[in-house]
Formats: C-alpha cells, structure tokens, sequence
C-alpha cells in the first residue's frame, strides 16, 4: 500500500510521501501543498480530526477545491482550509477518492484487444464507468521514434481522443475488442447523470491537468448515452455473483486500476485469491507493491516509484503512468 493512502502512516508522513512520490512532476500545486501539510503541525492536527481512511491527501485536496480552493501557493491554502474547515470535513467523509480517468484505457487496450474474444468486461472500483468504455475510444499511440498509430471505434472516430507514449514490444491492436457485456462494481457508484457527481469527478482532477478535465467531459457524454450497471457494494463481496451474470460464450475479463491500494492487505490477498479460482482473466493496473506477487515476479523495481505495473493473471507484462499517458511493454 502507498504511504499516502495507508491508514496506518501518520499524517505528515503520508502527505510528504504524496509531495515527493505522487504529486512530484505530476501537479507543483499539490506537491507544494502536501509538503507544506507535512511541515505544519496545525493542519495536520485539523486533518487527523478526521477517520484515518479519510486523511488522504488526495480526498481532503479535491475535497477543497470543490468548495473554492485555488490553486497557488501554501500559505493562501492552508488559511483557505483554516477558514473553511467544517466543509471540507464534511466532503471527505461523505465522499471517496473515484478518480475515474478514461486515459487509462490507453494502458489498458493492448492487453484487452490481445485476449480472445469477444468480451465480457468487469471493473471494480467502477466509480461512473468512464473505463468501461474502452471500445468507443479513439486511441494515438506514439513511439519514441516518432511514429503514430491510431485507431478509432468501428463506427468512427470518437469525441475522446487518448494518447499515449508507447516503448518496448506493444501489441498495438489493429481493431477494437470485442466488447458483448460491460458491468461495474464499486462502493459509491457515481452517475454521470448527476451534476453532482460529475462535479466531484472533475474535482478530483489535480489542479494543472486541463486535458484531463477535457477528457473525462467528452468520456462523460460517451458514457452519457449508454447506461452501464455499476453494482454498489465491496468488490469481494459482489464480484462472483456478477462473473456468473456474464454471457456463457464471452472471456470475462475483471480489471482494475488504482483501486486495490485503498484495501487491507486482507481484503487484497482475498480479491487475488477470487481471481485465481475464478472463470475469469484478471487485468490489474496498480501501484508497485499492491497486488500480491506482481512486484517479486517482475524481479526489479521500475526506476520510476510512481509507476504502475500491468499485470495479466498476476504476470507483469508493461509498466504504466498513472493516468495512462505511457506504456512501457516488457519483452
């Protein structure tokens, strides 16, 4: 589990880990905030107010920027957050971290594309279900040597255009999978036709990441038009039931991506033990450390600590950003 979402690391600890891991060279507001989080004794003391589940730093910024916050520099947000306490306190324990980035399907497609079809996909930890969509996408694949591939939906281009730096040996698909059933699973569902939540949504987005904000607008008007169920409940309670609802002559495929790190280290050896016994194959996209056995069987850490693994089955096959903007393939 990242320090920055494991309840058991003190606070100051978790918001210098989210300064110099995950928010370093991905947002300079929020690397700013979190350390100056870590160095302030009275904002923590305001933060540990709340349930150690709900003191990560990326709930209680997004929580902010939801009601107001600006980004800028640190001392105008820490007497920002002095002021408005009450609020941002009631955001964090009515609400979840359900970043749901449709750039991720960038990562995830050549794994999808590559399995036999056609398809039936599960994502747990859905939050609104923009990534179970990945086929009414349209992709740009960018090598290193300045090549581009693109490729587009089977009706046509799309209004949600991912790109991605690719390296290393990638299957890039030449058509879409196959996609027959599409279901979610996640503790709060999301709707996208709620302004609230879609509010939420872009709030969760970090300050500087326009295209992200772009994005997940047009990914929100694609899901828009076709209704996804997305079962609301815990991912080990409900995932068999909903395996066994797939089509009989469909691959089940369970995926997910930045969703396991927020569970125990119970509850994820539990989820990875459901996937082994289960008709399914299993596509995670996370942290280092967080899925059971991935790290140990990829032998050698990524150089990048920010870094997601891509593993099919519990087998190490790319590493990834985060929000899916590259994709290295290992041989």
């Amino acid at each position: 589990m990242r320090a920055s979402t494991d309840p058991g690391v003190a606070t100051a600890e978790r918001y210098r880990a989210f300064a110099e891991v995950e928010a370093r060279g991905m947002s300079a507001c929020y690397e700013r905030w979190a350390a100056g989080v870590a160095a302030d004794p009275e904002i923590v003391t305001l933060i540990d107010l709340l349930p150690p589940v709900k003191r990560q730093p990326n709930l209680v910024f997004s929580a902010a920027r939801l009601h107001g916050a600006v980004a800028g520099e640190y001392p105008a947000f820490a007497a920002w957050l002095r002021e408005h306490w009450a609020l941002v306190a009631a955001t964090c324990l009515t609400h979840a971290t359900q970043t749901n980035e449709p750039g991720r399907c960038a990562a995830l497609l050549p794994a999808l594309a590559a399995l036999a079809g056609p398809l039936a996909i599960i994502e747990v930890g859905a939050s609104a279900g923009l990534c179970l969509h990945p086929d009414r996408y349209s992709y740009r694949y960018r090598s290193a040597d300045g090549g581009e591939w693109m490729l587009h939906p089977t009706d046509g281009p799309s209004p949600v255009v991912l790109d991605c730096a690719v390296t290393g040996p990638v299957p890039l698909p030449e058509r879409m999978p196959d996609i027959v059933w599409r279901a979610g699973i996640d503790l709060h569902p999301l709707d996208v036709h709620s302004d609230a939540d879609v509010a939420w949504l872009e709030a969760l987005i970090w300050p500087e990441h326009d295209d992200r904000r772009s994005r997940l607008r047009a990914a929100v008007a694609v899901a828009y038009q076709e209704t996804v169920e997305i079962v609301p409940g815990d991912l080990n309670d409900q995932i068999e039931a909903l395996v066994t609802r797939a089509p009989a002559e469909a691959t089940v495929v369970v995926f997910h991506t930045a969703v396991l790190a927020y569970l125990n280290e119970r509850d994820r050896n539990r989820f990875a033990a459901q996937m082994t016994r289960l008709p399914v194959r299993w596509l995670s996209n996370e942290g280092q450390s967080v899925v059971p056995g991935v790290l140990e069987r990829l032998g050698k850490a990524p150089a990048k600590e920010s870094a997601f693994i891509l593993a099919l089955d519990g087998e190490p096959i790319a590493l990834t950003q985060p929000h899916g903007r590259s994709l290295h393939w290992l041989g």
